[in-house]
């Protein structure tokens, strides 16, 4: 691919990545503000469900959001214009949660489920975008960025939460409303960036077969004329197909049969990602760090550290995702986080505990170690392959809707288990790791018998791995094209190709449905 066309799929997708730098931010506010004494304070120091309901109704927005707004919004207004109104609502939401009123308990609460409705849109339309815009042969290394951007945003919340921790005395209340204003930095740089953008081929095509705008699209990311027909045939051949055999709505994802499998394994793997501990990690690791030391600093330092090395980790998923696969990443990762969480209770559970409760300095170093190393498997496997194999395994026609309703199954996941792990932790400590290294076990089982390789599979022809009928191929007799994977562009008066309308496009849609 020429330089230039490259480095603008790279800045395309990485605008789009910057949606999951939200996620990342918002999943380190709670487990930051939790500890915050001046936060306690303020809304009369919430404690038992009413604390876990603080951190649950985020999930709940999102949870709503992702299975009923997120997929009709991309789908009607475009993959960027979901974008957008996901970013927005972030911003309104964290004012919300910042100023809430003194005792305001409910209305912080609100601003939780706000930010849970516009990170649900932003997070389904950010993966879509980004598949759908990238080539295949790079699809899976840029999609690798989308976890990296979730470390990202770890970072940022977790290094300002460290420096105004430090400062509590003088910033008093704004030592946790600094950081939750700050989570409106990145939604801005966003919606900024949104307007030079291209919208998607794929969704030009789906909602009115503009093939101009598409071809225009196309110009933009991909080398030469011949590329840019190619992929545009194979798009509006299984667009064709799937609009005149299949359908197009929620109902379409339990009818086909291929597309409810890879439905139900995208469940699992996405409230698998969870269930692997990294989600219980990034709620409660100040909680868990508390029975090792008594120094909130400290607690922040590691928060900070660990969020840090997040960004160094999941950069192994760039080189590795497209050399080795996803079920390579999926099961080689499982096992080493089953090996560190067996680890991490083994060292907590047999050494003694000090007089003030924690633990001594040696050993609370070999539990953060074996809780960083768990990070080190998690982030290029079940971080960011999760999020690859969701976005690319679905056709066109249900795309946007899966990848909501599958994405928020983590938040699915992530609700139930957060409403039992503070009593399940508080009654059984660290030998509440043993449960994760059993579903770690248990995940990569799974991997190992039903989930399918999908390395550098275009888009288009995705649905021959689970048992369906090739989408470029029966589009292709739909529209009678003699070659379905490469069009025929006409030659101008010189004999070079002109990059005109090319046959296959005239002929609409009213007559194609007649044959």
């Amino acid at each position: 691919m020429q330089k230039e066309k490259l480095v603008y799929n790279w800045y395309a997708a990485m605008v789009a990545a910057g949606c999951m730098v939200l996620y990342g931010f918002d999943a380190a506010i709670f487990n930051n503000v939790q500890i915050n004494k001046q936060w306690l304070a303020w809304f009369n120091n919430p404690s038992g469900e009413l604390f876990g309901l603080v951190n649950t109704t985020y999930s709940i927005g999102a949870i709503i959001s992702g299975w009923f707004i997120a997929g009709p919004t991309a789908d009607y207004l475009g993959r960027r214009w979901a974008m957008g109104i996901g970013c927005f609502i972030t911003i309104i939401a964290s004012f919300v949660q910042a100023f809430s009123p003194y005792h305001g308990i409910g209305v912080f609460i609100f601003g939780r489920v706000l930010i849970g409705i516009g990170q649900g849109i932003a997070l389904t339309a950010g993966p879509v975008y980004i598949g759908e815009i990238t080539p295949s042969e790079i699809r899976g290394t840029v999609m690798a960025f989308w976890q990296l951007f979730y470390s990202v945003g770890s970072f940022i919340a977790y290094w300002v939460n460290y420096a105004c921790g430090k400062h509590t005395v003088t910033l008093g209340n704004w030592s946790w409303k600094m950081v939750i204003v700050f989570q409106i930095l990145v939604p801005i740089i966003i919606i900024v960036q949104l307007p030079f953008l291209p919208e998607t081929p794929r969704w030009y095509i789906q909602r009115g077969n503009h093939v101009e705008a598409a071809t225009a699209s196309l110009r933009r990311v991909r080398d030469s004329e011949q590329e840019v027909q190619d992929e545009l045939l194979a798009i509006r051949e299984a667009i064709v197909f799937e609009k005149e055999v299949i359908s197009g709505n929620y109902w379409a994802l339990w009818k086909d049969p291929t597309v409810r499998k890879r439905l139900l394994i995208a469940f699992v793997l996405n409230m698998g990602q969870q269930l692997t501990g990294q989600g219980t990690l990034n709620s409660y690791s100040s909680t868990i760090y508390k029975k090792v030391w008594t120094s909130t600093n400290k607690i922040n330092l590691i928060n900070a550290l660990n969020a840090t090395f997040g960004i160094v980790f999941t950069l192994n998923a760039v080189w590795t995702v497209d050399r080795f696969g996803r079920r390579f990443l999926f099961m080689v990762g499982g096992i080493g986080m089953a090996c560190c969480m067996l680890m991490v209770a083994l060292v907590g559970l047999e050494t003694p505990n000090l007089k003030g409760g924690g633990k001594s300095e040696p050993v609370g170093i070999a539990i953060v170690f074996g809780l960083f190393l768990f990070i080190f498997f998690y982030k290029p496997s079940w971080g960011a392959t999760t999020w690859i194999w969701t976005a690319e395994v679905f056709s066109m026609n249900v795309r946007s809707q899966a990848v909501g309703m599958c994405s928020q199954m983590q938040n699915v996941a992530q609700v139930i288990f957060n409403q039992f792990f503070p009593t399940f932790y508080q009654n059984c400590g660290l030998k509440s790791f043993f449960f994760f290294m059993s579903a770690n076990i248990v995940l990569v089982i799974f991997v190992f018998f039903f989930v399918p390789e999908t390395k550098k599979v275009s888009l288009e022809e995705i649905d021959v791995l689970f048992g369906g009928q090739n989408h470029i191929e029966k589009g292709g007799d739909l529209l009678n094209v003699d070659d379905p994977r490469r069009a025929e562009i006409p030659l101008d008066d010189d004999g070079v190709k002109s990059g005109a309308a090319i046959t296959h496009v005239e002929q609409p849609t009213q007559e194609i449905r007649e044959h």
